[in-house]
């Protein structure tokens, strides 16, 4: 008898979601641009980021996810912006698994989804440093809005639950007895 997770009905749950009728395209356009505004943002706080991808103006990279996808275009300045629709992108990459709720489990494990690369090697290489690279310094913005002492509260709470949340999925995936680290690396001795 094969063990089942009691949430497994979520996994079909959301592909029933995911395969229902489809946004409307001005919807689509919105959410990808306020991901564009996002992204640049988080680009704009690492100079090095900037430079990188300044190298590569012009140039265009699609991120594919089921029958959902954003080209992005580089400008001359090191920034994103969306791509013209009939663009043809210089770097494809589309994200191998098709389950929603998969996705998140790896994503909340710490682990990257499998991705299919298709297209020019340098840009995919300066991609995958600004990827490594690149983090969103969340404190930093909510010190903007509330001040530093109440962000540095607010950040340490989140990071405690996600530590919490990390350690919960990780001990559901890891064997028994495993003593399982912060970044889901098995620490038990062999």
């Amino acid at each position: 008898m094969s063990k089942q997770s009691p949430f497994s009905f979520l996994d079909g749950f959301m592909e029933r979601i995911a395969s229902g009728p489809q946004p409307p395209a001005w919807l689509v356009h919105e959410v990808q641009h306020r991901a564009v505004l996002f992204l640049n943002h988080v680009l704009m706080q690492e100079r090095e980021a900037m430079d990188r991808l300044a190298h590569q103006a012009g140039r265009t990279a699609q991120v594919r996810w089921r029958g959902f996808f954003l080209t992005l275009a580089i400008t001359p300045a090191g920034l994103l912006d969306l791509a013209e629709q009939e663009a043809q992108p210089d770097l494809r990459l589309e994200v191998s698994e098709t389950s929603p709720l998969s996705l998140a489990r790896s994503a909340l494990s710490g682990e990257r989804p499998t991705i299919r690369i298709e297209g020019d090697v340098q840009l995919a290489a300066d991609i995958n440093w600004v990827v490594d690279n690149v983090r969103w310094d969340v404190e930093d913005d909510l010190a903007r809005i509330v001040g530093d002492t109440p962000a540095r509260a607010i950040a340490s709470v989140a990071e405690r639950a996600a530590a919490t949340l990390r350690r919960f999925v990780g001990g559901r995936a890891a064997p028994e007895g495993a003593d399982v680290g912060a970044h889901g690396v098995d620490r038990s001795p062999p």
